[in-house]
């Protein structure tokens, strides 16, 4: 692996490089593999939206469409036919990385249908089915935090299934995310099951954060219009800060770790930079720090090995100005849990808007394809 030097300087910092993309002509070119090898990739996360898009283009996936076709395979079923066989194929391209790493890289995410958000059961339930399709040691599945998936975090957990948690906004939210995964720890190793083999991330989304809020304050005045771009990096670090206090400096999970349990990492999500007028790297460098992951489209990565130039941890310790920016934004009239809950609530609705679009795509493919 021939890792550019700011990679090479994020992975110091203790933040793994993931490439938040997948498509099969990635898979088939052999580009997903020279990723790895000259871009320092050490995993992969995909999202309902990037299978759309994947499966929407081009001719990659025509073959299987006409057997699946030819079977009588519903849009449904086809989709994450489609799906498991890219994600299969991607965590064999990572199983090196995995066994390097033990364990600590590697991963491909898939995520459950976005429709069973607010559907415990059905999550569990699809969620098992998923990794027993797949039946790779490196999938993660991926769950949406919100209020009603938080029990099938653990129950997925528990099952000895490794879980990304997926569109979490709030550092409320991410604290409920944590508990939720020491739960199903603890449930798994009441089970009998190889905790040392369990893995999790949290996905907290960022650049959606500054999108959202940034508008406002350029109506509130000049005072305000200098918080724009702030609020993102003081969310994220909130949150790593309350990743210390729940699990890294936590006596309750540091009995679990010396049994062999594996943390669940912070990982950045949503971290290409939306606003023009930002550094093109802003929620790379800025967001470095022991034991974090950060998951990011090609160009932000290419961005990042240009000129992303990362200076050390910039998460530990960053607590209070990041309460102090929190309070100000208050005082500017932002009402921040009402901004958690909108984020939240168009997460789930984008990621449901790209899964139906693609299924109608697929239907019309489908019935061509007879």
């Amino acid at each position: 692996m021939n890792t550019p030097s700011n990679i090479q300087k994020l992975a110091s910092a203790g933040t793994s490089v993931w490439l938040d993309d997948l498509s099969r002509p990635r898979l088939t070119s052999g580009e997903l593999a020279s990723l790895i090898d000259a871009k320092g990739i050490v995993g992969v996360t995909t999202n309902p939206a990037i299978f759309a898009a994947a499966m929407s283009q081009g001719d990659a996936y025509d073959e299987q469409l006409h057997q699946l076709a030819a079977a009588g395979v519903a849009a449904d079923e086809a989709v994450f036919a489609m799906a498991v066989k890219d994600v299969q194929d991607a965590c064999d391209v990572l199983a090196g990385v995995h066994e390097q790493t033990g364990g600590v890289d590697g991963w491909v995410s898939l995520e459950v249908d976005p429709r069973l958000a607010h559907d415990a059961a059905g999550t569990v339930a699809q969620a098992k089915e998923l990794a027993a399709q797949v039946n790779r040691a490196n999938l993660m599945i991926k769950i949406p935090a919100t209020t009603e998936c938080l029990p099938a975090i653990s129950e997925v957990l528990a099952a000895g299934i490794s879980v990304n948690v997926t569109l979490i906004f709030s550092v409320e939210r991410y604290e409920q995310v944590m508990e939720a995964f020491v739960e199903g720890i603890a449930a798994a190793e009441k089970a009998g099951k190889d905790i040392s083999n369990i893995h999790s991330v949290a996905s907290f989304f960022v650049s959606r954060v500054d999108s959202d809020i940034d508008p406002q304050l350029a109506d509130k005045g000049a005072e305000a219009a200098a918080l724009q771009g702030k609020a993102a990096l003081a969310n994220a670090r909130l949150a790593y800060a309350s990743y210390l206090d729940k699990l890294a400096n936590n006596p309750r999970w540091q009995e679990f770790v010396g049994r062999g349990a594996n943390t669940q990492r912070p990982l950045w999500a949503s971290t290409s930079v939306k606003n023009p007028e930002y550094p093109d790297t802003l929620y790379v460098t800025e967001l470095a720090g022991p034991n974090t992951v950060n998951t990011m489209p090609e160009a932000t990565l290419d961005a990042t090995i240009d000129h992303g130039e990362t200076t050390g941890d910039q998460l530990s310790g960053r607590a209070s100005e990041s309460l102090e920016v929190f309070s100000a934004l208050t005082s500017a009239g932002i009402d921040l849990p009402e901004v958690w809950q909108r984020l939240e609530t168009e997460g789930v609705q984008k990621f449901e808007q790209a899964w139906n679009e693609l299924l109608a795509t697929l239907r019309e493919q489908l019935a061509k394809a007879k």
